[in-house]
């Protein structure tokens, strides 16, 4: 995929453009509220064991510019962190991220979607609305165009999903996960 990419870059494709992250807290959220911290219940979604996962890459966008999906999304404390990147020391949900690289993890077997990940990560989401921005939001998954409720997308193995509000950006058709494709 790696000769794809290169390919794609040099021939001006222009989802292959660097973005980048808004200025302001508005585009680098914090990653978790106070109830998740504490490993409380986030809707019916509750902090246990960590399991086997999947993952999956989402990338926010507002005004042309990246909204980063922090690390520590879904862990509760205590938690290390090393760097940018968080090591859970108790309890996770089924759904976390551990790097502010939009990975996110998603524990096999559950049928999670979009709106849980907002859920957990206790920012507003809806038609209308992401984070703190206001206006129609797109929602991409593989490079097309979703139609209906974006809160329904599913979370399923290596999918790559784009939300984007104000002026239109390529999406990315897929993403090269870090150490291999699972």
């Amino acid at each position: 995929m790696t000769a794809i990419l290169m390919a794609l870059a040099l021939h001006g494709n222009p989802s292959i453009r660097p973005w980048p992250v808004g200025p302001g807290p508005r585009y680098t959220p914090r990653a978790a509220p106070a109830s998740v911290l504490a490993g409380r219940p986030a809707g019916r979604l509750a902090c246990g064991a960590s399991a086997s996962s999947f993952r999956v890459h989402i990338e926010l966008f507002a005004s042309r510019r990246v909204i980063v999906l922090p690390a520590g999304i879904g862990v509760a404390s205590p938690l290390r962190r090393d760097g940018a990147t968080v090591d859970p020391g108790g309890c996770v949900y089924p759904l976390r991220t551990l790097a502010p690289d939009g990975v996110v993890e998603v524990a096999t077997g559950r049928t999670l979607t979009l709106a849980d990940v907002f859920r957990v990560w206790g920012e507003p989401f809806a038609a209308r609305r992401l984070l703190s921005f206001r206006g129609a939001v797109r929602a991409y998954v593989g490079g097309r165009l979703v139609r209906g409720p974006v809160g329904g997308i599913r979370l399923v193995p290596h999918e790559q999903i784009v939300l984007e509000l104000g002026a239109y950006l390529a999406p990315h058709p897929f993403f090269l996960f870090p150490g291999g494709d699972s």
